[in-house]
C-alpha cells in the first residue's frame, strides 16, 4: 500500500475506478456490478473510487452496497464534489451525459463551500458511509475562480476538521492540475487519461512538480477509455471513436507487444504505474472478468526489449520512467 502525500491514506498499487459500475455507455446490473467489486477484492484492491457524476449517483450507490460487509479500516474510498444532483420529473435517460440510467437528476455546477459540503453529504447518503477518505474537486476547468477561491479552501477545512483524510483534483488536462499542485496543499491529484502510452502529457510539468513537492498522482484512464485495452475499428479514445492515426498508433504498440511476448493491456498499466510521482492507476471495469484481467496484466512483467523497441521507433520518448527504471 501507498500512502497519498503526507496524509497517511493508504491506495493500493491498483485501484478500482466505478464508472463503469454507474452503467457509463452500456447497462450494468446489480449482480455484475457487486461480482466486480468482490473480484476487485479478491485481486487484493483496495482503493475504490466513485463520483456522483457517475451514473447520477448509481455508482455510488451500488459501490457503497458491495462494500458494506467489508471491515472499513481495510479500504479506501474516494468520490468527488462540483456537481450537484438535483431532482427533475424522469423523463428520457442521460446517455448525452454518457451514462445509461434514466435521467432522474440533472447536474448543477457548484464549487462553492455549500456546495462542496452539499455534495459530500449527499454522496455520504448514497454510499451508505459515516465517512469518505478521499475528496476531489471533479472537472473544474470551467470553474476555476470557485474552484480555487472557494471550493479547496472548503476542503482544506474539512481535512483540517478529521471530516476526510485526503483531498486533491480530479481533471481529464494537466495545466490546472499542475497549478492546484504548486499552489495549493492539496495531498494528490487524479489525472486521467494524460499519462498512457498514447499520451505523455503529465510528463512535461506536472508530474515533476508532483514529485518536487510530495504530492501524489493517481493515474485514471490508462487505457485511455478503451482503445489501449482493445484497438479496434470503433474503440474509444478519450470518450469518442479514436480516429485513424490514434488506432493505427495502437494497433502498432499492440503488434510490438505480442511479438515480446506480453499484452498491450500489460504495457499499458506498467507505464503508467511506472513514474515514481505516481502512487495508483484506477482501472475501471465494469465486470468480475474485467477486474480480473487487469489485476493479472498489472502483475505481468513486461519484456525490457518492448520498451527499448517504442524507443527505437519514436514511439515512447527516452525521459519517460519504465518499469525498473529511474529516470534519466
Amino acid at each position: 500500500m501507498n500512502l497519498l502525500g503526507g496524509s497517511g491514506v493508504p491506495v493500493s498499487a491498483l485501484s478500482f475506478g466505478a464508472a463503469g459500475i454507474g452503467n457509463l455507455f452500456t447497462e450494468v446490473t446489480d449482480e455484475q456490478a457487486y461480482e466486480a467489486v468482490d473480484a476487485a477484492w479478491t485481486s487484493g484492491i483496495r482503493y475504490f473510487d466513485t463520483a456522483p457524476h457517475y451514473g447520477l449517483g448509481l455508482s455510488e450507490r451500488r459501490l457503497g452496497e458491495a462494500l458494506r460487509d467489508r471491515p472499513r479500516a481495510e479500504y479506501t474510498v474516494s468520490t468527488k464534489v462540483g456537481r450537484l444532483l438535483e431532482p427533475v420529473e424522469a423523463g428520457g435517460d442521460d446517455l448525452a451525459d454518457g451514462f445509461a440510467v434514466p435521467a432522474t437528476h440533472h447536474r448543477v455546477w457548484d464549487f462553492s463551500a455549500d456546495g462542496v459540503r452539499r455534495s459530500l453529504d449527499a454522496s455520504l447518503g448514497r454510499l451508505g458511509l459515516d465517512r469518505v477518505d478521499v475528496v476531489y474537486l471533479h472537472d473544474p476547468d470551467d470553474h476555476a475562480g470557485q474552484a480555487f477561491r472557494e471550493g479547496y479552501p472548503a476542503l482544506e477545512k474539512l481535512r483540517s476538521q478529521g471530516v476526510v483524510g485526503a483531498i486533491g483534483a480530479g481533471m481529464n488536462q494537466t495545466d490546472m492540475l499542475t497549478r492546484f499542485v504548486r499552489e495549493t496543499d492539496v495531498d494528490v491529484v487524479l489525472c486521467a487519461g494524460r499519462y498512457t502510452l498514447l499520451d505523455q502529457g503529465a510528463l512535461t510539468e506536472l508530474l515533476p512538480a508532483a514529485q518536487d513537492r510530495g504530492t501524489s498522482v493517481i493515474i485514471g484512464g490508462a487505457f485511455n477509455s478503451g482503445l489501449l485495452a482493445d484497438p479496434r475499428p470503433g474503440a474509444t479514445y478519450d470518450y469518442t471513436v479514436a480516429g485513424g492515426e490514434l488506432l493505427d498508433r495502437a494497433l502498432r504498440l499492440k503488434e510490438i507487444a505480442e511479438r515480446h511476448g506480453t499484452t498491450l493491456r500489460a504495457a499499458a498499466l506498467a507505464f503508467s504505474a511506472a513514474h515514481p510521482a505516481v502512487v495508483s492507476v484506477l482501472a475501471g471495469a465494469r465486470s468480475a472478468a474485467e477486474v480480473r484481467d487487469c489485476a493479472r496484466q498489472f502483475a505481468e512483467p513486461v519484456p525490457p526489449e518492448f520498451w527499448q523497441e517504442l524507443h527505437a521507433e519514436g514511439l515512447l520518448p527516452v525521459t519517460a520512467p519504465l518499469p525498473g527504471r529511474e529516470l534519466p
